[in-house]
């Protein structure tokens, strides 16, 4: 962490979090491909379906996620880095590119891959590169990154999707549309790649090999994770992961056709409600760089916590009550707002500093890997459980996790800002 210039510590950390810029338009970009790819491939009236196109690459982030640490730990921070940034490329040509839904999500599941290595190596190296006083700042830069490239998503989309009142503009979007909103993200992809060529390898993890037998001659692995003197420690890091899609508000993102259209607008107005909750996401992510070192980490969680129990409770009974309109956008926006300045970046930002060094690699990795098991648990279920309980019911029960949350955060989530790796280690682990 010493012996970076200010400067460079500022580029190495937005390279990495190229990444999270990828991460964010991978991960959003087929919510506005999904109406016309469905038509394309025959979906469009199977829920099951659906679900797994939705999931295909969310399952790629569990693997990705899942080999990630130990792989980090093993070869280093910066060829993971590198890798991902390879799948992303590969991803984003191929998903375009096949006429088969099985190749499809083939492709999809290449990118979730690259996801899920990139999810959980960028905050990881950002915090082990960034000095503590700016720690929180650089790691939601990863954050920002992420809501860059759904906002990018997002506007791509809308570009790219012509006048769906216009039969021949119907037909380009079923054939051609949804292809070029997944081949746009070729560029970044390639960007990051070249890029992350000039970035150096962790400090920690070069410490860690230069250590001697001890430490360097066999890498930390699961078994180590589960003793005793981490338990408190991981479970507050896998609680705070999967909370952070089981709050519900990710299935705005990517279900945001039934969303919109349940709340009265048609498909041309969905877009452009879209790019209003990514303009959010944007803006209030910003606003997180700036809170999380004055009020922070546990005061954000618990704000985000008890916020979305409130608005997804309103939400849902607006929903039941048949609420239509601006009313039903300015809720929605709300919950993303909320997200943007609190979960969002404050999630990945815990993620990064509760775990010893020793153990980082790993454990960031079974965190990563439990945030997409909720994710894909989430999307999967999403279409079922709106279907048999409509918006208002599944809203109410995302209201309820929230609320659970906020007691467990109230009780267990530490202060971390300001505090050296060090210093967090000693506190929060049992020697």
């Amino acid at each position: 962490m010493q012996g970076f210039s200010k400067g460079f510590t500022y580029f190495i950390c937005l390279v990495s979090a190229m990444g999270g810029l990828l991460f964010g338009y991978d991960w959003v970009v087929i919510g506005g491909a999904k109406p016309f790819y469905e038509l394309y491939f025959g979906i469009s009236s199977s829920p099951v379906m659906q679900g797994v196109a939705m999931t295909t690459a969310l399952v790629g982030c569990l693997i990705g996620a899942m080999v990630a640490g130990a792989a980090a730990d093993k070869y280093g921070r910066k060829p993971l880095l590198m890798l991902s940034a390879v799948l992303f490329t590969v991803s984003a040509i191929a998903t375009g590119l096949f006429n088969d839904f099985t190749m499809f999500n083939i492709a999809r599941f290449v990118g979730g891959v690259g996801i899920g290595v990139a999810s959980a190596l960028a905050p990881m190296y950002i915090a082990e590169v960034s000095p503590a006083e700016i720690r929180g700042r650089m790691v939601s830069l990863n954050q920002m990154t992420i809501v860059l490239g759904i906002l990018s998503a997002q506007i791509v989309n809308m570009l790219l999707a012509r006048d769906t009142t216009v039969a021949e503009s119907q037909t380009w979007n079923v054939e051609w549309g949804w292809r070029w909103m997944f081949w746009a993200e070729t560029l970044p992809a390639a960007l990051f790649l070249f890029m992350s060529f000039f970035i150096p390898e962790s400090p920690v993890f070069m410490q860690l090999k230069a250590v001697g037998t001890k430490l360097a001659k066999k890498e930390a692995g699961l078994r180590e994770l589960f003793q005793h003197k981490y338990g408190k420690v991981l479970l507050l890091g896998l609680v705070i992961a999967v909370f952070q899609q089981w709050c519900g508000t990710n299935v705005i993102f990517n279900y945001a056709q039934e969303i919109f259209v349940g709340a009265g607008f048609n498909v041309d107005g969905m877009f452009i409600n879209i790019v209003i909750t990514g303009i959010a996401n944007v803006v209030f992510t910003i606003v997180a760089l700036y809170t999380i070192e004055k009020w922070g980490r546990r005061t954000l969680m618990l704000l985000g916590a008890g916020g979305l129990g409130l608005i997804y409770l309103t939400l849902g009974t607006c929903y039941f009550m048949g609420v239509t309109g601006v009313m039903m956008v300015v809720l929605v926006v709300t919950a993303i707002s909320v997200y943007a300045m609190t979960l969002g970046p404050v999630t990945w930002t815990l993620l990064a500093e509760i775990f010893p060094h020793r153990v980082r690699g790993i454990a960031m990795a079974t965190c990563t890997f439990a945030l997409w098991v909720g994710c894909c648990t989430l999307t999967f279920s999403f279409p079922s459980m709106n279907a048999a309980l409509g918006s208002s019911g599944t809203f109410w029960i995302y209201s309820a996790i929230c609320i659970c949350a906020f007691l467990f955060l109230l009780r267990n989530c530490p202060e971390t800002k300001g505090k050296s790796l060090e210093e967090l280690e000693n506190e929060l682990v049992k020697q």
